[in-house]
């Protein structure tokens, strides 16, 4: 059966869901739709100690520039890497947003060592609900899985799960990061974490805080699972005017961040000790 869910790309104040005591159907109360951000861009692209506390890390006061990030010389062990996203990384794959190719989240992945890139990133997406036409994140998972992909994993979900959570599903947070590891079968995972500027509503903060917080807490149970602090080094001139989707420059910095978090988390030389990287 499938489940609904929303997304900042098609829905600030209202969502679609199936999970309001039990179930319930669909809520909108407000559209916005911010051009790039509700499409979705699947396909592949082949090319060359702090302890974990159930706490949300810091937002750090740093500035990191794609140059920056390059210029470190980082180097995976992941010669392969499935990225599913929301519309948080539909940014970092559309030309509309990123028209330098080198900039986009495939060339970054490259640039850290990695030489098989599989992205699917769609608005609307969550681990558990739906939009029409789409297929969730477990759902794009144990389809590459089940079609044979073996390799790296970097799930970059949660914004609409936190979303979806708040006004009244009754799956967990903790159930969802679960079924997403279960989907991925031990191989390595780096999961990137959250964050918005927005003080109320669905993608309230505080809301990405809690779901910063379950992974935390998640990733004691999952010795293949690293956490990538995004929310420790957003800055809020890297949002547009919505508070969670980003500007060009800020989706160019988030994708050389995540590669460069990916390097991180898998060296060529093996894998962190810590469960989060930054």
């Amino acid at each position: 059966m499938r489940r609904r869910g929303a997304d900042p790309s098609q829905t600030r104040n209202g969502l679609l869901s199936r999970h309001r005591a039990g179930a319930f159907a669909a809520v909108v109360v407000a559209a916005l739709i911010l051009g790039f951000a509700g499409a979705a861009f699947g396909g592949l692209f082949a090319g060359p100690k702090a302890t974990a506390a159930a706490t949300t890390p810091a937002r750090l006061k740093t500035s990191r520039s794609p140059a920056a990030l390059s210029a470190a010389g980082l180097r995976t062990s992941c010669t392969s890497v499935a990225h599913i996203g929301d519309s948080t990384s539909v940014g970092m794959v559309s030309p509309a947003s990123l028209p330098d190719a080198a900039q986009r989240l495939a060339a970054q992945y490259r640039d850290v060592g990695v030489r098989h890139v599989q992205i699917d990133a769609s608005g609307g997406r969550s681990i558990v609900e739906e939009l029409p036409g789409q297929q969730n994140g477990y759902l794009v998972a144990t389809g590459w899985y089940s079609a044979g992909y073996r390799g790296c994993w970097v799930i970059a979900l949660g914004t609409n799960d936190a979303a979806n959570i708040d006004v009244g599903s009754n799956v967990g947070m903790q159930t969802r990061i679960a079924e997403m590891m279960a989907a991925v079968h031990g191989e390595p995972v780096l999961w990137v974490n959250t964050q918005t500027d927005l003080t109320s509503g669905p993608w309230a903060e505080s809301n990405m805080q809690q779901w910063n917080s379950a992974l935390v807490q998640a990733s004691a149970h999952y010795p293949n699972m690293r956490i990538f602090n995004w929310a420790g080094m957003v800055q809020p001139g890297w949002h547009l005017s919505d508070g969670i989707h980003y500007t060009s420059a800020g989706y160019a910095i988030r994708a050389a961040a995540i590669a460069h978090a990916l390097a991180l988390a898998f060296p060529a030389d093996g894998h962190s000790k810590t469960a989060v990287v930054s």
